[in-house]
């Protein structure tokens, strides 16, 4: 299912006569960690116990995270990303889902991480880059 760009829901949003329908006919929600985590997994035909082992979390704490008992960090939320292969911007839609800043492409370190998300490269390559440019890497 195509999400909605968010140029043509700002459209749509300054078109609309009330906030609260523009939310209800576009289904806007609070968007949880867990549901969001269950959708990646689904539609990229994943399995959780796989993605928290490449992650490089400890099984408890990746499976906490899953079932909502957890609210990760940052830190924590990116390993997940780049064990599912996410795109940028399903990286920042994890990491808005757990209530952390998104990916920013004007911090030197987040510009890396991008990068490395944008051209495929896993968790320990872009640690590597990271560490190439002085920059602390991402824990697992």
């Amino acid at each position: 299912m195509r999400e909605p760009l968010t140029d043509e829901l700002l459209e749509e949003l300054r078109n609309s006569p009330d906030p609260a329908k523009f939310a209800r006919d576009n289904k806007i929600t609070q968007r949880s960690l867990p549901d969001y985590l269950q959708q990646l997994l689904d539609e990229k035909g994943l399995s959780r116990p796989k993605i928290v082992s490449e992650a490089g979390l400890n099984a408890t704490y990746g499976y906490d995270i899953f079932t909502g008992k957890k609210h990760p960090s940052r830190e924590k939320v990116l390993p997940l990303a780049f064990a599912m292969r996410c795109t940028l911007q399903e990286t920042n839609r994890m990491l808005q889902a757990a209530g952390v800043n998104e990916l920013y492409v004007k911090n030197r370190r987040d510009a890396i991480i991008i990068f490395c998300l944008e051209h495929g490269y896993g968790l320990m390559k872009t640690n590597e880059e990271l560490f190439r440019f002085g920059e602390d890497p991402i824990d697992g």
